[in-house]
């Protein structure tokens, strides 16, 4: 159990690693962006796409990062008043919720990944960005590793019932 957790989470930690270089490009870019604009009346539209492109890794393969650190929104004041076994019951059922929605919003959005890839979508805009089906495949694996994630909280959660009960 212990093996299974800690690849989960060093898969988990390489993609939040990925989403925070994201961040690093975000910062970069839009400081670029900015001085483009306005110190040289240039303001190129791939650009522009680029950065809200960015944004899609960033919130899709941070939610599995964040919640593996705990930084998620929760009710502490209630959860706090719980002991032990209380805390990893709650954790079982709310790691196993998550694990549920992650796999079926990761399966929901396969066929709309899939049929942007078909049509080769890319932007609208003249001098947009091509192939967004890249940047809708963030939706499916953010999501399956939000769900992955759910899967090391469920045993975490696991072998917090155990450890109460022996």
């Amino acid at each position: 159990m212990n093996k299974t957790i800690a690849i989960i989470e060093w898969l988990v930690e390489a993609f939040g690693g990925l989403a925070r270089l994201c961040v690093l490009a975000l910062v970069f870019l839009v400081a670029t962006n900015v001085i483009l604009r306005y110190l040289f009346s240039i303001g190129p539209v791939s650009l522009q796409e680029l950065e809200w492109h960015l944004i899609s890794p960033i919130a899709l393969l941070g939610l599995a990062y964040t919640m593996k650190h705990k930084a998620d929104v929760r009710v502490d004041f209630i959860y706090d008043r719980f002991g032990p076994r209380g805390r990893a019951v709650v954790d079982l059922v709310s790691a196993l919720l998550t694990l549920a929605v992650g796999l079926f919003i990761a399966k929901l959005a396969l066929p709309y990944v899939m049929q942007s890839y078909r049509i080769m979508e890319g932007s609208p805009n003249p001098g947009g960005l091509p192939y967004r089906y890249l940047l809708k495949a963030f939706i499916p694996l953010g999501f399956a590793l939000l769900a992955l994630q759910a899967v090391a909280n469920v045993l975490h959660a696991i072998r917090g019932i155990r450890s109460v009960e022996s």
